[in-house]
């Protein structure tokens, strides 16, 4: 059907180890998750998947568990066979019928599976392109996780489409920096987005992510300090970081990804506000890390020209939120931060998938949520119990 099975077809994909189930102070882990083969338009872009049987079995006994793969890696389109024919389960709703009987000549080409997709998408030619847009690959073969792959797919589609505020809710430890990495070289390499800014909390967070993940935007990268340093690198190399300040505090505009602190954006003084420096539209893509630890944008005294500053109404619901109401942030959609943190990036409309896709957790449960309890004093001055 005009597959490549180099570039398009991968075989016995294990895309999680299984559950983690801890029994008090044993822990195993579950079943592990692998579809037999998985197809893709192109490079990290997932199409279809195929679940094989032997011919002991009829067409249609691997659809429901290839519909469970599917839906864990955010896949529309699913085929089961036992080698005499498929059963086609199309998800996206555009076909006549939802289920159809398929003999091995009549499986479909890539172009005829992506037009089916883009039509589902509602994806205008423009629009392709920037969904198309190749990721970055350092040649080591290694593709990202399937979680990353479905969060930088999903935001490239939303921002493709005009979304200009999109929250991703990512756990410790699963790529969060490689994800953005990948969104913003797709959107820089794409053109769509020709000058970037990287906000986060720390100075080391912010020298890690130009040694490492952003490492490939090279000599288009600087940080915004007036402090030059010497990073050393995992593998013993040093790496020399560029600065884009001077020792006047002024700013040098030639670069097109910039990285640095909420706190040099800001500044605790007037004159070191170094937002100042830019005009409101200078920048086309702010991507801030950590919005739920020390964002500025959260504070109400940070002016309206501010390039990282959101809609006034909705950050300082935020602020006021994280000031009065702290006992309530384990409930983390329904009743907490993150919950006015969406209204901020006025993505109602993409509740359903914040669960699903942008609300990022490892099905196979490697970030399992602690139970704990904390002492805390109501306002007669009576101490309070609570558990979470």
């Amino acid at each position: 059907a005009g597959w490549d099975p180099m570039l398009q077809i991968r075989e016995e994909v294990s895309f999680t180890n299984g559950r983690i189930i801890v029994r008090g102070k044993l822990v195993t882990r579950g079943k592990a998750k692998r579809a037999d083969y998985i197809l893709y338009y192109k490079p990290n872009i997932p199409i279809a998947i195929i679940e094989a049987k032997d011919n002991n079995h009829s067409i249609g006994d691997g659809i429901q568990q290839a519909l469970g793969y599917a839906a864990t890696l955010e896949i529309p389109f699913v085929f089961s066979s036992n080698g005499d024919g498929f059963l086609f389960h199309d998800s996206t709703g555009t076909s006549a019928e939802k289920e159809t009987n398929l003999t091995l000549d009549q499986f479909p080409s890539p172009a005829e599976l992506w037009e089916r997709y883009r039509v589902w998408k509602g994806l205008t030619a423009d629009e392709e392109k920037i969904v198309l847009q190749d990721y970055f690959d350092d040649g080591s073969g290694k593709p990202p996780r399937y979680y990353q792959c479905n969060a930088v797919n999903a935001a490239i589609e939303a921002i493709a489409k005009g979304q200009n505020r999109i929250l991703l809710v990512m756990a410790t430890g699963t790529g969060k920096t490689y994800t953005a990495f990948q969104i913003i070289w797709r959107l820089w390499k794409a053109k769509r987005k020709k000058r970037i800014l990287f906000l986060a909390d720390r100075n080391i967070l912010v020298d890690q992510t130009m040694v490492n993940d952003f490492r490939p935007f090279g000599a288009a990268m600087a940080k915004l300090s007036t402090d030059a340093k010497t990073i050393e690198r995992a593998d013993g190399s040093e790496v020399q970081l560029t600065t884009a300040i001077d020792k006047k505090r002024r700013i040098d505009t030639a670069y097109e990804v910039y990285l640095g602190l909420y706190q040099a954006i800001t500044g605790p003084e007037e004159r070191k506000k170094l937002y100042r420096e830019f005009s409101p539209g200078f920048f086309d893509l702010i991507v801030i890390d950590r919005w739920l630890s020390r964002c500025p944008c959260d504070s109400p005294s940070l002016p309206a020209q501010c390039p990282a500053r959101t809609t006034g109404r909705a950050s300082d619901h935020v602020f006021r939120y994280r000031r009065g109401r702290r006992r309530e942030w384990p409930r983390y959609y329904e009743r907490g931060p993150a919950r006015h943190t969406g209204r901020t990036f006025t993505i109602q409309s993409y509740r359903a998938e914040i669960r699903g896709t942008i609300a990022l957790r490892p099905q196979d449960g490697s970030q399992r949520c602690a139970r704990r309890t904390d002492r805390r004093h109501d306002r007669r001055g009576c101490k309070i119990r609570r558990s979470y």
